[in-house]
Formats: structure tokens, C-alpha cells, sequence
């Protein structure tokens, strides 16, 4: 039986054209806030950390007349339920999968950001059928060179704080000016982020359930999937959704280089760097996002 997580009770942040939904997935509500027509081509747009829905603020009424943008929270994450053993990237992908057929969708284009850009890797590359296509933000892909992850492990340096239980999510709920750091550090200039996004978010991470949320899915990479990338595991999988990874040309955690390898296993992807842009493609570059969308979705 599902051991639900209660979701977050806090207020919604306000966003003009956006009404707010919940589905069913793998037995637990997740919240996802929808724009655009009904009858719209459906887009799926995924958070990075410490995130929800509202990173999406800024494309999002740049895409709306277009698509049916359906932009999730992660089990945990925002105003959606969370379960023990639903933070793994295997089951993060499956619960991407699982959305879709919430809503009765053969199929979806995606657009990703950070680690939920990460799990999108993985769900195309295991159900390449139900992705129409993906728009991949500031994340590497699933087949980097080992030198070339060894050579920029150091920028991991920061998850030190967040990985080890129950540490990681004591330094989320308790020190908040943490995840400021956090937000602010991601982006090229610190006008990315406005002082009330940067508390919304801060906020949103003290959340018992997202705290541990947040702890979970970097533990779950640390013990699961830096072990599948020594032995790779990953290489068995090809990529055949056409991918655009968007990388920025200062991203202090996933630079440019980590993405420019593995070419011989992601037949899919493209890799294009944004000059001058951090880690936070989606405040930083919100027209450049939604241009790209359109190109690779066909509008």
C-alpha cells in the first residue's frame, strides 16, 4: 500500500492564465499547474532544486498561446504528495511516464531544467515512444566521458550538505539562507531572481516533506547513479527523442564541457551553449527557452 507523504498546505504563488490540477500518478496526487488551450499540443515542463512549478513563470506566458503546458510538481516538490522510494531518477522517470497516462497522452513534448532535466534523460531514453521531443536545461546527459566528470566533480561540492540523511534535510528546513545561496550562486547575474522568487523558493524547501524530498533525490544520485555511470549502465541506452540540451557558458554546476562527450551514444542530441548564461536557463533566458521550444517542436 502507498504510504502517502501529506503535500504542502502553503499558498499557491499567483500566475495569470494558469489554472491549477491534480493527478493520479503511481498512487499519489501530484500537483501540476496548466496554461494554454485544452486542445493544444501537451507540453510536460519539470523542475530542477529547490524548485516547483513556479520556475516556469517566465516562459510560460510566452508558450501559452501555443502549447498545452502542463507544468509538474515532483513527488515532494511544491503542492504534490511524496512516497519513501519515489525519489530514485528510475522512479522519478516512471512517474514522468505515469503523468502521461494520468491524462490519457500517447505521447508529450518535454521541456526539463536541472535534475528534473536528469530524469528526463532518463524517461526518453527508456520510452523514447511517449516524448514527441525534449528541451533539456542545464543538466549533462546520461553518457559522460569519466575524465571529463572527474575533472569537474568539485562543483558538486555543495550536495556535501545535503546528501547524508537526516542531515540534508535539517540544513533545508533550518537554514534557508543555504538555499538562497543556492539560487543566487546558479545564475549569471543576480538579477536572474527576484528577492520574492528567491523566498518563495527558500520557503517552499523548508517544507518537512520537500526537505526530505530535496535530501533524497541527491542521496539517490550519490548511492544509485554515479555507481551506474562507473560501470556504465547508462550505455546500453540509446537517446532517439530529438534532444536540444541548453547548457550556459558560465553554469558554475554542469558547464559546457560535460556535455560534449558520449556523442557516439546520444544519436538524438544537440548540444547548444548559451553565451554568457548560468544554471538557470529558464529566469535568465525565458525568450531564448521558448524559441528553442518552438523550433524543436515544430511551431
Amino acid at each position: 500500500m502507498t504510504r502517502r507523504l501529506a503535500a504542502s498546505q502553503r499558498p499557491l504563488p499567483e500566475l495569470a492564465g494558469v489554472r491549477h490540477r491534480t493527478a493520479e500518478v503511481g498512487g499519489l496526487r501530484l500537483h501540476y499547474a496548466e496554461a494554454g488551450p485544452a486542445d493544444a499540443s501537451p507540453v510536460v515542463l519539470v523542475h530542477g532544486f529547490p524548485q516547483h512549478w513556479y520556475a516556469w513563470r517566465r516562459v510560460l506566458p510566452l508558450l501559452a498561446g501555443e502549447f498545452r503546458l502542463l507544468c509538474l510538481d515532483m513527488p515532494g516538490f511544491g503542492w504534490s504528495e511524496g512516497e519513501p522510494g519515489r525519489w530514485s531518477t528510475e522512479a522519478r522517470a516512471a512517474d514522468l511516464v505515469g503523468f502521461l497516462d494520468a491524462l490519457e497522452l500517447e505521447s508529450a513534448f518535454l521541456v526539463s531544467h536541472d535534475w528534473g532535466a536528469w530524469a528526463g534523460f532518463l524517461a526518453c531514453a527508456r520510452q523514447p515512444e511517449r516524448f514527441d521531443g525534449h528541451l533539456a536545461l542545464n543538466m549533462v546527459h546520461l553518457w559522460p566521458e569519466r575524465r571529463a566528470t572527474l575533472g569537474h566533480a568539485w562543483r558538486f561540492w555543495y550536495t556535501l550538505a545535503l546528501e547524508w540523511p537526516p542531515v540534508g534535510r535539517a540544513v533545508l528546513r533550518h537554514c534557508p539562507a543555504f538555499t538562497r545561496f543556492l539560487l543566487r550562486r546558479g545564475p549569471a547575474g543576480r538579477t536572474a531572481f527576484d528577492p520574492a522568487e528567491v523566498a518563495e523558493y527558500a520557503a517552499a524547501a523548508r517544507e518537512p516533506l520537500a526537505a526530505r524530498a530535496g535530501e533524497a533525490v541527491h542521496r539517490a544520485f550519490v548511492v544509485r547513479d554515479i555507481a551506474a555511470l562507473r560501470r556504465r549502465e547508462f550505455h546500453g541506452l540509446r537517446l532517439r527523442t530529438p534532444t536540444l540540451a541548453l547548457t550556459g557558458e558560465r553554469d558554475p554546476v554542469i558547464p559546457p564541457q560535460l556535455l560534449a562527450s558520449g556523442a557516439e551514444l546520444r544519436d538524438g542530441l544537440r548540444v547548444e551553449t548559451v553565451p554568457g548564461a548560468g544554471h538557470q536557463l529558464p529566469a535568465e533566458r525565458p525568450e531564448l527557452v521558448a524559441e528553442r521550444a518552438r523550433a524543436l517542436f515544430g511551431r
